[in-house]
C-alpha cells in the first residue's frame, strides 16, 4: 500500500493527559522538593497536593500528553492521524476526547466510554526561564494495553509514531512493542520519540528492547540523544543515532536542530525569538514534521517550518496554538520560500 492510498499519515500511540499550567519560580520548586527540567511520576496524592500548593497560579488546560500533541498540530496543518490512548469516563476524559476530536484526530470513542479509574493529568510547572518541569499522574493512561492498538489503523498509516514515555510502564511499554511490531509487519514506518532524558536513563532497556534493529524515524532533543549514546559530544550522539536510526532528527533549542535524511546531515538554522514558555516545543517540532515529510518535503524544508512552528509555541504559554494558527504559520512559510 502506497501513501497515497493510506488512510492516515501518522497513527500515534501515547499517554491520554490532561495538560494543566502554572506558573511558578525556582523556589517554589525547591520548597515543593521538585526536580527542575524534567518529567517526574507521582500518584494522586502527591499531584492534589501540589495542586493545593499552587492553586492561586493555574492556567489553561488542554488535552495532552507527548504524542497526543504532535498529532493535533499535524492535524491542524491539514494532515491526518489515528491516536490510540486511555482515559477514563469521568469529566477530564470527556473533556479530553471531546477536545481531541475537535482538533481533527481520530480516536476510538466508544473505547473511551467505558473505561473505569481516573483521567490521568499533568501539572506543567513553567519558571520565568521558560524552561517547563512535569509532574505527571498517569491514572487510566497507566492502563494503556495491548487491546488499545487498533492494527487496522496502523495498517492504513505511513508512519506510527510512538512517545518513549511509555516505556516506563509495563503495560503500556507491552503496548508500544506491539505497535511497533504491526507496523513492521504492515510495512508502516516507525517513528520514535525519545520524550525525555530521564526515561532514557531509568528505562535503558526498556528503550532498546522498542528501538529493536532500529527505526524509520527518531525525534529527540540534544540532552535525549546524549545520553541515549553515553555522551556529552554531539558529534557522538549524532553517529549513535545512526545506528539506531534510519534518519533522525535531534532539536537543540536555540542552536536550530540537525537532521539526517538517511543519506545526508542537514544543520536546520533556528527562529531567533524570546522563549516563554518551552513545553509542547518538541511535541509541535515532531508533528510539523512528520506532516512535512508525509506531504513531499525534504527534511531541509520540512525542518526549517518545523523550527518556525516551534518559535511560535515557544513564544507563547501553552503547548498548542490556536486553531488556525499554524495554518497562518504555513501560509507564511511557503511565501518565503518562493
Amino acid at each position: 500500500m502506497n501513501s497515497q492510498e493510506r488512510l492516515y499519515d501518522v497513527y500515534a500511540i501515547g499517554n491520554a493527559l490532561v495538560d494543566i499550567e502554572y506558573e511558578v519560580t525556582p523556589e517554589q520548586l525547591t520548597e515543593l522538593k521538585i526536580e527542575k527540567g524534567v518529567m517526574t511520576l507521582v500518584d494522586e496524592l502527591q499531584q492534589e497536593t501540589i495542586v493545593e500548593r499552587l492553586v492561586t497560579h493555574q492556567g489553561g488546560r488542554g488535552s495532552g500528553g507527548s504524542a497526543a500533541n504532535t498529532v493535533i498540530a499535524l492535524c491542524q496543518l491539514g494532515g491526518r492521524a489515528f491516536y490510540s490512548c486511555r482515559v477514563a469516563s469521568d469529566e477530564t476524559g470527556r473533556f479530553y476526547i471531546e477536545d481531541l476530536c475537535r482538533s481533527g484526530v481520530v480516536t476510538s470513542t466508544q473505547r473511551h466510554a467505558k473505561a473505569k479509574g481516573i483521567t490521568g493529568k499533568c501539572l506543567v510547572l513553567i519558571t520565568p526561564d521558560a524552561d517547563r518541569t512535569m509532574n505527571t499522574f498517569l491514572g487510566a493512561s497507566a492502563d494503556i494495553s495491548v487491546e488499545d492498538v487498533d492494527e487496522e489503523a496502523i495498517r492504513q498509516a505511513e508512519y506510527v509514531y510512538i512517545e518513549g514515555y511509555l516505556v516506563a510502564g509495563p503495560s503500556s511499554g507491552a503496548a508500544a512493542l506491539h505497535a511497533a511490531r504491526k507496523a513492521r509487519e504492515y510495512g508502516t514506518k516507525i517513528a520514535l520519540s525519545l520524550s525525555d532524558p530521564n526515561i532514557v536513563h531509568y528505562f535503558r532497556l526498556a528503550m532498546d528492547e522498542l528501538v529493536g534493529d532500529g527505526v524509520d524515524l527518531l525525534f529527540a532533543n540534544e540532552d535525549e540523544a546524549k545520553r541515549m549514546a553515553g555522551t556529552e559530544n554531539l558529534d557522538e550522539a549524532i553517529e549513535s543515532t545512526r545506528k539506531i536510526a534510519r534518519q533522525f532528527v535531534i532539536t537543540r533549542g536555540g542552536k536550530g536542530a540537525v537532521a539526517f535524511d538517511g543519506t545526508s546531515l542537514h544543520m536546520i538554522a533556528p527562529v531567533p525569538v524570546q522563549a516563554i514558555d518551552t513545553v509542547g516545543a518538541g511535541d509541535m517540532y515532531a508533528g510539523v514534521f512528520l506532516y512535512g515529510i508525509t506531504q513531499g518535503m525534504d527534511f531541509p524544508r520540512a525542518g526549517r517550518l518545523a523550527s518556525l512552528a516551534a518559535s511560535r509555541i515557544v513564544s507563547t504559554m501553552g503547548p498548542r496554538l490556536k486553531p488556525g494558527q499554524l495554518k497562518e504559520i504555513l501560509v507564511e512559510f511557503e511565501a518565503g520560500e518562493k
